[in-house]
């Protein structure tokens, strides 16, 4: 199906008025239509090779050939909320203050989505968002306030697969099929009549795991889910198993992560390669989710018209370094993907660049031809994709040679930063004394199995100075521990005498309830170190 039209919307296309160029301001040609479509969980080494092998992704295969991809694109913090309150805000994650899944944007934040709708813009938002304060259980909030807490307890349930019954389902995730449905429906209903630009956002579940009944009603989502139709577009026979660390020669953040993630039990190579083969099936039925929207904006003419993004707030880690979900600067969770294609747009580009989701909200506002704010921490990509741009040395010199992300929330027990440019990844942690920083050469080894910060002195202090420049990291960090704190003697208060019965059936339940007071007395001995007694 999608021979049959390239090669009409490729010549469509460059009759399209150029993005960035004036845009609304100007009033001479109407600015382009926006989509972008933000999947959760998304690897985004599977949009380029060799990793694009192992699944089929016809859609990301398209945006690819007709557009630009970013083969370094990073989420600016590897969880759900944090990162989606950057890419909204366009502000690093200890500017909007969204420390974890329960603490993003206040709900009257202006968003670029809101910016643009003030500038003529029609707007729509369809599925995920997450973007905001007060979401997601109490049992992720009292995990990530007690990160600090002198114990050791599993918080999910063991990472599984399940196969649908029904070999030919294909739509597995019903909600993000029906939010796809809603979001085609509003295409062909009400913005293919607009007279002014629209700006559409689709958010998807997929392809996150699963939620996890069988381990307990209050463990989190460990489950790869998927139909046999998907897993056929899988080549098995690529699926790498990953290399693992021994236990004891684990870096202790990660050890914590494994162990609280429940990954530090025994795993077969069949087990291994099942989990990751169904996450890569949930990958290809995110794609066709994509097409959808693709599709609908051809057929209705739109396609030469509309500037259309893919990308994810963060990926998965699918067994890699012996742990699943995110929560980790590792390539697998920090890596994603990145995609640009539209009127005015370079095709079949690959742009090396370190970019990140703080880039989201200038490029949708330099795509309207609307002002940037001068506060910004992320930068417009159309310099580094738009057919505008020329001169690649000055392009070059708009931007930073780095990015940054940084996690303090759940499942890592310091808070954590990472500073990436083209060669190095510099990953340090709390004040940056207390933890081992990590320092990996990705140009020689992209799976991050050996840590050289001992090795090379020089690089490390370097790098960690250039990140002290951007980030007074050691500050964050103290402000993240006085919080952690504050909030979880808020939250104690409030549920009084229920206390116990409520801390010992969160999600690492079946653990805690082996020994209650040993794990109610750690957390005393937490709460003694506050800063301010009275308030205990």
């Amino acid at each position: 199906m999608l021979l049959l039209w390239v090669s009409v919307v490729a010549t469509s296309a460059l009759a399209a008025p150029v993005p960035g160029a004036g845009g609304l301001r100007q009033g001479a040609a109407r600015a382009p239509n926006v989509v972008l479509v933000v999947s959760d969980s998304f690897d985004g080494r599977l949009t380029f090779y060799p990793e694009s092998q192992v699944v089929k992704l016809p859609f990301i295969n398209f945006m690819k050939a007709h557009g630009t991809s970013f083969l370094n694109a990073y989420t600016n913090s590897p969880i759900c909320c944090p990162s989606r309150a950057a890419m909204w805000s366009g502000l690093f994650t200890h500017l909007t203050e969204s420390w974890n899944n329960f603490k993003g944007l206040d709900p009257n934040y202006t968003t670029w989505m809101d910016v643009m709708e003030k500038h003529g813009y029609r707007t729509q938002k369809f599925g995920k968002l997450d973007y905001t304060s007060g979401h997601h259980s109490i049992s992720n909030r009292v995990e990530a306030w007690t990160r600090d807490v002198a114990f050791l307890l599993r918080q999910e349930g063991r990472p599984m697969v399940n196969l649908i019954s029904k070999k030919t389902k294909v739509r597995v995730m019903e909600g993000d099929w029906k939010n796809t449905d809603k979001a085609v429906k509003w295409l062909r209903k009400e913005a293919m009549n607009y007279t002014q630009p629209f700006v559409l956002y689709l958010g998807l579940n997929l392809p996150h795991p699963y939620p996890s009944p069988s381990s307990g009603e209050n463990f989190g989502s460990s489950t790869f889910q998927t139909s046999l139709y998907w897993l056929k577009k899988v080549s098995y026979d690529a699926i790498k198993i990953p290399k693992w660390s021994p236990l004891s020669e684990m870096h202790p953040v990660d050890y914590y992560s494994s162990y609280t993630k429940n990954c530090t039990g025994k795993f077969t190579e069949k087990e291994i390669k099942n989990i990751r083969a169904f996450y890569y099936a949930m990958c290809a039925e995110t794609d066709a989710m994509l097409g959808e929207i693709i599709l609908a904006l051809h057929q209705l003419d739109l396609l030469q018209k509309t500037i259309v993004i893919y990308t994810s707030d963060h990926g998965e880690l699918a067994m890699e370094h012996r742990q699943f979900y995110k929560m980790s600067m590792y390539e697998a969770s920090a890596h994603v993907p990145l995609l640009i294609m539209g009127p005015g747009i370079k095709a079949n580009l690959q742009v090396p660049n370190v970019v990140s989701l703080v880039d989201i909200y200038p490029t949708m506002l330099d795509i309207a031809g609307i002002p940037l704010p001068q506060n910004l921490s992320g930068y417009s990509l159309l310099p580094l994709s738009s057919k505008m741009f020329k001169n690649e040395q000055k392009v070059k010199n708009l931007r930073p040679s780095w990015i940054l992300s940084e996690f303090h929330g759940c499942n890592v027990n310091a808070s954590t930063y990472m500073l990436r440019t083209n060669q190095w990844k510099y990953i340090t942690y709390s004040d940056g004394a207390s933890v081992l920083p990590q320092l990996f050469d990705l140009s020689s080894d992209p799976d991050e199995l050996t840590n050289i910060a001992t090795k090379f002195p020089e690089v490390t202090s370097s790098l960690d100075q250039k990140l002290r420049s951007i980030i007074n990291y050691p500050k964050v960090s103290a402000s993240v521990h006085q919080y952690n704190k504050e909030q979880f003697i808020k939250w104690k208060q409030s549920i009084g005498q229920n206390y116990s019965n409520v801390i010992a059936n969160l999600r690492w339940h079946q653990d805690w309830l082996k020994e209650p007071r040993k794990y109610e007395s750690a957390i005393d001995q937490w709460l003694k170190t506050y800063s301010d007694p009275k308030k205990i």
